[in-house]
This record gives C-alpha cells, sequence and structure tokens, in this order.
C-alpha cells in the first residue's frame, strides 16, 4: 500500500477453480499474488487495498458460511473468519460485491489490477471502470488503470527471512525425495516407480508437486519436457530426475542424473563432469552485483570448453563462443527466478539491460548437456546421453548460498549414495 500511494486502490481476484472432466475438479491451488499479500486460500474471493481509507485498508469478500456446502467441501472462513483469523479489516460476502466495490473504485484515482490473469473478472472490472466513466460529469471516476504487476512482482523477487525459511524447507523435503529415488533406482524399473518415491516423499512432509516431475531414462531425457514417465529403466543408462514439490506455497527445483546400476560409465562420466563444472562455475558467478545473465555466460564457457576438450566440438574456444556453437547440446537457459511460482515472477532486465543480482533473490543453477540419438558427427559412444544438474542458489551479501547442496551432485558422492542401498 505504501507503494502505491494514497488515492489508489489495489484489487485482487482469487484463482478460479478448474473443471478436470465432467464434475472434477484440478486440486485447487491459490493465486499467488493474492495468497501472498492475504494468506488466504479459498476460491471466490476479491482481495481489496485502499491505502488510507477511514474505514479500512484491507477488505476481502469472499463466500459466505454455508454448512449445506461445508459438508460436501470442507468448512469456509466467511467474512467473519476473514477478519478474524487474516487480519482484513472488513470483509463483505462475494455476492454484494457489485454493489460495494464500484463505489471504492469511485473514490480513487489510480485502480491497480492485473488485466489478463482473470477473463471472467476482467470483463467485470472494465464494466464498473465503464460506468464510472460514463457518469463522470455528475461523479467522481478513476483516471488510470494501472498494471499491478511490476509493484507486486517486483515485492515478490525479494524474499523475507521468513519466506527463505520455507524455501529451505521446500528444499529440504525435495532433497529428501532425490535421496529416496537414488537408493531405490534398479534396473528393470519403470520411471514411474521412481516418480512414486517423490510422491511419497513429498506427501509424507506436507508437500505437492511443484510442477509434473520429469523422470527420464536413457535418451529420453534429451527431451527437456518429458513427463510421460512410462518406460523402463535399462542397464547401463542414466536416468535424469527434474522434480520439486511446493511446501506451504513455496517451491523447491532440483534436478539430478545418475545411473541406473550405481556406477557411472566412461562416457557417461565425460560428459557429467562438463555439466557439474558448468554448474559451479554458474554458481559461483551468482555474486551481488553481478548480472543476471554472467552465470549463464560462466556455464556456457565451461560447457563449449568442455565439449571441445571432447572433440565434439572443433575449433578455437573464442571462436565457439562468439558463434554460439553450443546450442545444439545446451538449448536453454542456465537459470530461473524461484518462489510462489516454479519460474517465479520478477523481471530479468531493467531499462532493457540485464539487471544486477541483489540479496534475497532466489534463482534455480541448471545446465545440461543433451546429445539425441540421431545426432550425426559426434561419436557414439554419447549418443542418447541427456544430463542435467540444478539446484537452488539463493543470493546474500555473502555470495550465492547453495540451498540444495547437501544432495550430492558429484560422481563420487552419488555412487556412494547409491551404493548404500545395498
Amino acid at each position: 500500500m505504501r507503494s502505491i500511494g494514497a488515492d489508489s486502490i489495489a484489487v485482487l481476484p482469487a484463482a478460479g477453480e478448474r473443471v478436470r472432466s465432467r464434475d472434477t475438479l484440478y486440486d485447487y491451488r491459490p493465486d499467488s499474488d493474492l495468497f501472498y499479500l492475504t494468506g488466504f486460500a479459498e476460491p471466490e474471493a476479491v482481495a481489496v487495498l485502499v491505502p488510507g481509507r477511514e474505514h479500512g485498508e484491507f477488505l476481502m469478500f469472499c463466500r459466505e458460511r454455508d454448512p449445506e456446502r461445508e459438508a460436501w467441501d470442507g468448512a469456509r472462513a466467511g467474512p467473519d473468519g476473514v477478519v478474524a483469523d487474516y487480519a482484513a479489516d472488513d470483509a463483505f460476502p462475494i455476492g454484494d460485491i457489485d454493489d460495494i466495490l464500484p463505489g471504492l473504485l469511485e473514490r480513487s484515482e489510480r485502480v491497480y489490477y492485473s488485466m489478463g490473469s482473470a477473463a471472467e473478472f476482467d470483463q467485470r472490472m472494465l464494466a464498473w471502470m465503464n460506468a464510472l466513466n460514463a457518469r463522470r460529469q455528475r461523479s467522481h471516476a478513476p483516471s488510470e488503470l494501472v498494471v499491478l504487476d511490476h509493484v507486486l512482482h517486483e515485492m515478490r523477487l525479494f524474499k523475507s527471512r521468513s519466506e527463505t525459511k520455507l524455501m529451505r524447507r521446500s528444499v529440504r523435503i525435495a532433497m529428501a525425495a532425490h535421496r529416496r529415488a537414488m537408493r531405490t533406482c534398479a534396473p528393470g524399473m519403470m520411471e514411474y516407480e521412481l516418480e512414486a518415491e517423490f510422491l511419497h516423499e513429498f506427501r509424507r512432509n506436507g508437500a505437492r508437486y511443484a510442477y509434473l516431475p520429469i523422470v527420464a531414462g536413457g535418451a529420453n531425457a534429451c527431451t527437456l519436457h518429458y513427463t510421460a514417465n512410462d518406460a523402463h529403466l535399462e542397464d547401463g543408462e542414466l536416468v535424469l530426475i527434474d522434480a520439486g514439490c511446493e511446501y506451504e506455497m513455496y517451491a523447491s527445483d532440483i534436478t539430478r542424473t545418475f545411473p541406473v546400476n550405481g556406477r557411472f560409465s566412461e562416457p557417461q562420466a565425460e560428459l557429467y563432469e562438463i555439466v557439474l563444472e558448468a554448474n559451479r562455475a554458474a554458481t559461483e558467478a551468482a555474486q551481488p552485483g553481478n548480472h543476471w545473465n554472467d552465470p549463464h555466460d560462466a556455464a556456457v564457457r565451461e560447457i563449449t570448453r568442455g565439449l571441445r576438450r571432447l572433440g565434439i566440438l572443433k575449433g578455437r574456444l573464442d571462436t565457439l563462443l562468439k558463434d554460439e556453437a553450443h546450442r545444439p547440446f545446451f538449448t536453454h537457459r542456465t537459470g530461473h527466478w524461484l518462489g510462489m511460482d516454479v519460474h517465479d515472477v520478477g523481471d530479468y532486465k531493467v531499462s532493457e539491460q540485464w539487471r544486477l543480482l541483489e540479496p534475497g533473490m532466489v534463482m534455480t543453477i541448471e545446465p545440461g548437456i543433451y546429445i539425441r540419438p540421431e545426432t550425426t558427427g559426434v561419436a557414439r559412444r554419447w549418443r542418447g546421453i541427456g544430463i542435467r544438474v540444478e539446484d537452488d542458489v539463493l543470493v546474500t551479501s555473502n555470495g550465492p548460498s547453495v540451498l540444495s547442496e547437501d544432495l550430492p551432485s558429484d560422481i563420487d558422492g552419488i555412487e556412494r549414495l547409491m551404493s548404500s542401498r545395498e
């Protein structure tokens, strides 16, 4: 409210429920922005912030208590509960929003609202604004409709101490699931059997998937967003697992690649060490004051240097870097913001320039090498290998803090962990 200033109003609708099939709904997940500001997790709600309003600055519209519906769907807070448990100054039934919200809009100069995130509510907001403007000569109407995202998402980019604590917990749960998968893995298993280990570990710790997990054995790891998870895990192949959980709305995002039989072959180890060095170089570059793109540049340099050393790339290093010769084998960026959303909010550039890294930002570091089976010009020993090593990194005033550092990523550590299953 300090950021948007007096004479402004911010309006945030809840995420809608979504039908999975017929009368079955998807598991409800609150809108991140609304939850960030209020902690409220029910559908059919609208939060309203009115800085300086004499009769209360934080208002909420929500569902009324309904014993019959609550017997089917669970308890509701209701307006009284929102005031008592969520610190709202006042709350109203959602059915009264047409009678109350236009009057609040009318008194404001600027309306902060994220157009495009809730299509049905967009139409209602535009109808209220048009109606106010139509009678502007007889009464006041807002003069500006301002996108809320910039102000709110800049706040979300910098994690508070309490947010960091939740993220560390989310990462610990995900690390435990990855260890469980490494200890369980054996030739002949199905990819979905390893996926089940993650579901077990997440749910027993009060967490859920933050995204569809990738459990990709062999050449499946060369498909970046592989989620079928229905193939056999073969002896002598690697398996890439990209899986993180969401704990109290905060996400983790970790990838490890390890041998199905517990031992890296020589070709696998040659490529793996390149990716691991790229991960370490990128992490070291995640320093406050560096640019967002510096970790990516560091990873690209290490991957290019390593592929050149193996003879997969040929030519002068500087020329290969200039020509982006790595791109057939490393096709994605090295990381993204992490927070309430896996690909979290926050600008990567400011005034068309890569932004500077600052304490409180959390990012992933995830370089990889992917050599598809049909790749030509590469020795057969490396074809069909996909490797990614991903960690979650908090930028601090003292440098990068790797939240997932306790999960082994080096070859010896992985093989030692996998041997503990015996």
